[in-house]
């Protein structure tokens, strides 16, 4: 015996000492490796004696407002490389290298067009190139999760679009680890579809289980609901019985044929995912009955596990099918082998040498953290990326389709919206743009963001429908044109809603359409009838014209482009207003501006020049004023040219925010007219209308009362608005006047029969909408009429003063009760696997503890699901009311039958306003009649029938215009690495063990 330890100890300081050679020879290599590169990681990181960490040299980062006030360096770029690779790695560093060229080039972009963000490089060894150079913060659990290869631009770019049928095996040997490594490596797999792809999966052991039986024998598209449910799904598989991989390959092979015949799906590249831990046979006569000799269906293999006794016939398979093998071990190895399929699949780009430029849908940059915190802090800025491969040209690897990455910018969405003068769509008019699958791109509708505290991203607000947004095309016939590319006009009656849905605009829409070469997307242009179609133009002299421009009490609209200021580095820093007077006096000739808006903003200034004097001189009679109860007068013209006047000093303001950029909704900008401008357009020439703001969150907006009107030009057949006016006061003080009022009798003593001071009658001033401006109780301020006086509403309803209209909402979120199960998430993350597999590497070292005893231990540390009830908001679809006065009805009276007694009312009109008197009897009880609210109804729509054809039921949408499936020159014989240990891995494993025989 102790024999048998001797020689035991013997071969065990072998095998160490043969270890420390290898790992003295990988640390000698790595000493030549000597190329410093900027880790966005490190940069400006200091050790403990404060000098700078290797590959974290000083970084100079100043705060920059086009890059939303983050410290960058407009001079450099840096690198981010994952956490879960190494890197000083030699693929990396001699990327790196080589890649140090695109410096001068992102420079050089950003010089010529300043409204470019970000630019970068997306290597396909996994480092991240991105200009201008900035410090990436790992999140509060010490990592950084962001892989280039996993993001839309770089999948997009690199590869066609694809149909798969994911095979996951669910034998009896899949238990355990094994199982919950195959789900992670389906979920890797999901993460790396898009939406111009289709997809199913499929789980056997002797039988065939759908993971979504629904969907039996079809692809589905792979957006990100369905990605989701499907995730839900992977939860329900559990292993047991025997692997019958025949029968998945032909169902697979099936499914792929028969979906390719419906001329849905991609109609480009297909594929098999195969993850199994092992396989029997190479199966040739299922690959020559269904894919020889065309071989158009990839077969990628995933073997699961350590054996390799199978190893050989899951290479095989691969091999021959033009697809790929690979070998994952653990958790930690699934990210980096699932993406090595992506680079078979841009093979055939690559031979091509087709550089297809792409395009994304709309979405928030959640990269950075720091970034993120900002958008949530500041508003978020929607864009799209333009990306494109990147290859060797080296003509001696042309047949292996050597993919070097993909590089990219961002563009914001507001620089595309600024190519449509806002002025020429009218005030109700706007632009919008889809893409390929109907998603829209921007649209003044699109509300990416909710709040429950703070402003939070909905998780599906890439993704949403122009048929969610535009919803009365019930046949969906604006949005199928658009994805066909067609050019032409549509027509239809819509109901917009303002103020968060509280208030509904009914009118009639003309859209126009085209698309937009080049790219995926197709524009819209809506144009209001009744007005708008007309407008005035005057001239006036530039003299005049700039001297009124420039008083005190003018802005101009921040967001509309007057002159573009983006071309010359010399007018970056320029207001629009400064902009204009440098061109219209002729000091920059370079600038680029528009003359007839320009001339049109000069006939405005001069125009309203009066009202200046006007304002100051009622500030200045006291007794117009004594109180001070109206605090702002302002107007608006159709050019964006705002005056402002305070009869108050801006402390004393009770709205601090109304008319500033605080205020979205009562400013210009580039998706609508002020709040107050939009309602004043819709009502009779000489009407005032007359509303109090919300309430949002702690802020008591509902203690001011805004009037406005607008301004028309009448001209026998045209009467084009010109402008609005309006003032906003107090809302105490607006009361005050109210039941001053009330309490003024035509009779000729003075005295009032009844009044609202009589304790039988209650009386309401309220709004065209029905809200609450006036009541004796004063909290009712604001509160819908239907929730304080129900069997009045209802009454009002049914004669026909007001309408209930019924609208949705496809962009809600409602709270729902959903289990909890915090470790269960955290599984299906590779980062935190990662993290969890400094653990596990300890337990590599002895194979037969890690196959079965610790099996279970993993499994019971990482699996446990702590079930708890949690409230969150989740994406739902809901109907809610909305009302609208009858304008031809201006008074009316009734009774109601409450039982044992009868409620009267009277209801009148109060002319040249939107306001409605209303007194009713209080002496009668009719509070068994249900008040009417206005709270949204969820539409349910998830039992399993209607879940079912919701998966089935797939939009027109237009496929990509690019399709690379294969190649004839193509080298099928790089399918996979040898089995072993990978190089990173490796690193790992001879650090630790140095770490542990030196200690």
């Amino acid at each position: 015996m102790g024999e048998i330890y001797t020689i035991a100890t013997t071969f065990l300081e072998f095998v160490m000492g043969i270890m420390y050679i290898m790992m003295h020879f990988l640390f000698v290599f790595l000493s030549f490796l000597q190329f410093e590169y900027f880790n966005a990681v490190l940069i400006n990181e200091r050790d403990e004696e404060g000098n700078y960490l290797e590959l974290g040299k000083e970084f100079i980062l100043v705060p920059n407002e086009h890059f939303n006030n983050l410290p960058v360096n407009v001079s450099l770029s840096d690198v981010q490389v994952p956490t879960n690779m190494y890197n000083k790695d030699s693929a990396i560093v001699n990327g790196v290298y080589w890649s140090e060229a695109l410096n001068k080039v992102f420079v050089d972009n950003f010089d010529r067009d300043p409204s470019l963000i970000w630019q970068y490089f997306g290597s396909a060894k996994g480092f991240f190139r991105q200009y201008p150079g900035i410090k990436w913060e790992p999140d509060e659990n010490g990592v950084i999760a962001f892989d280039c290869r996993n993001r839309k631009w770089y999948i997009q770019a690199a590869t066609s679009p694809k149909d798969v049928v994911i095979l996951v095996d669910v034998s009896g040997s899949m238990k355990g680890l094994r199982l919950m490594i195959a789900k992670q490596t389906v979920s890797s797999i999901l993460d790396t579809l898009g939406d111009d792809d289709f997809f199913n999966i499929v789980a056997y052991n002797e039988e065939l289980h759908y993971v979504e039986p629904c969907l039996n024998g079809t692809l589905v598209q792979a957006d990100r609901n369905n990605k989701e449910h499907f995730r839900e799904h992977l939860d329900k598989l559990f292993a047991k019985g025997i692997g019958m991989l025949d029968i998945a390959l032909n169902e697979a092979f099936a499914t792929l044929t028969d979906f390719n015949h419906t001329g849905q799906g991609s109609i480009c590249s297909q594929a098999i995912m195969l993850i199994t831990d092992g396989a029997v046979d190479t199966y040739d006569a299922t690959f020559a009955k269904y894919n020889w000799p065309d071989r158009k269906v990839r077969i990628f293999t995933y073997l699961i596990g350590r054996e390799t006794a199978f190893a050989d016939n899951l290479k095989w398979m691969a091999c021959a099918n033009k697809g790929y093998y690979t070998q994952i071990s653990t958790l930690a190895d699934v990210q980096e082998n699932v993406m090595e399929y992506l680079h078979v699949l841009s093979r055939p780009k690559v031979i091509d040498q087709e550089h297809d430029v792409v395009w994304t849908e709309a979405y928030v940059d959640s990269t950075l953290p720091q970034a993120q915190k900002l958008a949530d802090d500041q508003g978020l800025v929607l864009m799209t990326t333009v990306a494109m491969p990147v290859f060797s040209k080296k003509n001696e690897t042309r047949s292996q389709g050597i993919l070097l990455g993909v590089v990219g910018t961002d563009v914001p969405v507001k620089e595309l919206l600024k190519t449509i003068p806002k002025y020429k769509l009218g005030i109700h008019g706007y632009a919008f743009a889809i893409t390929n699958n109907g998603y829209i791109l921007t649209h003044p509708e699109l509300r990416p963001l909710y709040e429950e505290g703070k402003k939070r991203r909905k998780p599906d607000y890439s993704s949403v429908d122009l048929a969610e947004v535009e919803w009365e095309d019930k046949d969906e016939v604006l949005r199928n044109a658009m994805v066909n590319r067609k050019t032409g006009k549509f027509s239809m009656e819509v109901k917009k809603t303002v103020e968060k849905g509280k208030r509904v605009l009914v009118m009639t829409n003309d859209y126009y359409y085209t698309d937009i070469k080049g790219t995926p997307f197709s524009l819209g242009v809506t144009l209001s009838r009744g007005h708008g179609k007309y407008f005035y133009r005057g001239n006036v002299t530039v003299e005049e014209g700039l001297h009124d421009l420039e008083h005190p009490d003018v802005a101009l609209a921040d967001e509309w482009t007057y002159c573009n200021t983006d071309l010359y580095p010399e007018h970056r820093l320029l207001s629009q207003l400064e902009a204009i007077k440098l061109y219209l006096t002729g000091k920059q000739p370079l600038l680029q501006c528009d003359k007839e808006l320009i001339q049109e903003v000069l006939f405005d200034a001069v125009v309203t020049a009066p009202l200046e004097a006007y304002w100051t001189s009622l500030a200045l009679n006291k007794s117009e004023n004594s109180d001070k109860g109206v605090e702002v007068a302002f107007l608006g013209t159709r050019t964006g040219l705002s005056r402002v006047n305070l009869f108050v000093g801006p402390e004393q303001l009770t709205n601090q925010d109304f008319l500033t950029a605080e205020d979205k909704e009562n400013i210009f900008n580039a998706d609508h007219f002020p709040l107050w401008y939009r309602r004043a357009a819709e009502q009779i020439p000489g009407i005032f209308v007359y509303s109090s703001p919300f309430s949002t969150g702690a802020e008591n907006k509902s203690s001011v009362v805004t009037a406005s009107t607008a301004i028309q030009l009448l001209d026998d057949r045209k009467s084009p608005v010109v402008a609005a006016v309006g003032i906003q006061m107090k809302l105490e003080f607006f009361q005050r006047k109210f039941w001053t009022a009330s309490r003024q009798c035509a009779s000729h003593d003075g005295r009032c029969s009844i009044s609202c001071d009589d304790i039988a009658i209650n009386c309401y001033l309220i709004d065209n909408n029905g809200f609450i401006l006036v009541s004796e109780n004063y909290y009712e301020t604001g509160i819908f009429f239907g929730e304080v006086e129900g069997a009045v509403m209802n009454k009002l309803l049914a004669m026909g003063s007001f309408k209930r209209i019924n609208l949705y909402d496809y962009q809600a979120m409602c709270r729902t009760t959903i289990d909890s199960s915090d470790s269960a998430h955290k599984l299906l993350d590779p980062y935190y696997a990662f993290l969890a597999a400094v653990k596990w590497i300890m337990t590599e070292l002895v194979l037969f503890l890690l196959e079965f005893s610790l099996c279970s231990w993993w499994h019971s540390d990482l699996a446990v699901k702590a079930q708890r009830l949690k409230q969150t908001l989740e994406p739902c679809d809901t109907e809610y009311p909305a009302f609208i006065s009858e304008r031809t009805i201006k008074e009316n009276t009734g009774n109601i039958d409450c039982g044992d007694c009868f409620k009267s009312f009277v209801i009148q009109q109060i002319p040249s306003s939107n306001l409605f008197m209303v007194v009713v009897d209080n002496e009668c009880d009719c509070s068994f009649i249900k008040p009417i609210t206005m709270e949204p109804i969820e539409i349910i729509k998830h039992n399993e029938s209607l879940k079912c054809e919701r998966l089935k039921s797939q939009k027109i949408r237009r496929r990509p215009d690019s399709c690379h499936p294969f190649h004839a020159e193509e080298n099928a014989r790089e399918c996979g690495g040898v089995v072993g240990l990978n190089a990173q891995r490796t690193v790992i494993l001879f650090s630790l063990l140095f770490m542990l025989f030196t200690r």
